[in-house]
């Protein structure tokens, strides 16, 4: 029995627009029409419908929709590449996570601020490529005053040192939490200040659920990528 856009739509909450606005981007496949020219959805369309959405909720909007064209296309292969770069980012930031946390036991052992700033330093490039951002964010982040590397004699190049790379760290996963740049300062000053790291351990375990609540959407979303795929059986391109 054909199935109407307001009968898909009503199976996850959105409007009958925006089962037709799926169809047309490519997350639903192509449905045939009526004689009138009705668009004529099955429950190939609604499964595909209920699979781009737990997608959304675990791969986010870009991705959940290279996801689903990439299958629509043909090119399952590249659709399962796509779901494994996610995972592949959900793991380094994982190990994100594992180094700020030894970075914050680090501060709790560590001397009082205005110690000597040790070992060689590393150019903007380099630490925007360990953390996983752009160097403009880094620039950001001086310019706000939450960081302070060194320039380099000579070139005036930025040298950032042990403790600046430290403190990197914490101020990408204060804004990973969805830390605004005064709430970040906010944080530093204190740990500046008092040497307390409570605050950001708490940043630190708020993240690590984060982080297992979208792994666990994730996992929600590639079992009904699995069934979808092997329910359609479409073709890879070869």
């Amino acid at each position: 029995m054909a199935l109407r856009p307001v009968d898909l739509g009503r199976a996850v909450g959105i409007s009958a627009q925006q089962v037709r606005n799926y169809e047309e981007d490519g997350l639903l496949p192509p449905a045939p029409r009526s004689a009138s020219g009705y668009r004529q959805f099955s429950q190939r369309h609604r499964q595909a419908l209920l699979t781009y959405r737990a997608l959304l909720a675990g791969y986010g909007v870009i991705a959940a929709r290279a996801i689903m064209r990439s299958v629509h296309d043909g090119d399952v292969p590249g659709a399962l590449a796509l779901v494994d770069a996610a995972h592949a980012e959900l793991h380094d930031q994982r190990r994100q996570l594992r180094e700020t946390a030894g970075a914050v036991e680090t501060l709790a052992a560590a001397a009082p601020a205005g110690g000597p700033r040790g070992g060689p330093g590393l150019r903007v490039g380099e630490v925007a490529r360990r953390l996983g951002v752009r160097p403009s964010a880094l620039r950001t982040w001086e310019a706000y005053g939450l960081l302070t590397p060194a320039r380099e004699p000579g070139t005036s190049y930025r040298s950032y040192a042990a403790d600046d790379i430290r403190d990197a760290q914490l101020v990408n996963l204060l804004r990973q939490s969805h830390y605004g740049l005064p709430q970040v300062r906010q944080v530093l000053d204190e740990l500046r200040r008092t040497g307390s790291t409570a605050a950001l351990r708490a940043v630190l375990a708020q993240r690590g659920d984060q982080l297992t609540a979208r792994a666990l959407a994730m996992l929600d979303g590639a079992g009904r990528l699995h069934a979808y795929v092997t329910a359609t059986a479409e073709p890879s391109r070869p």
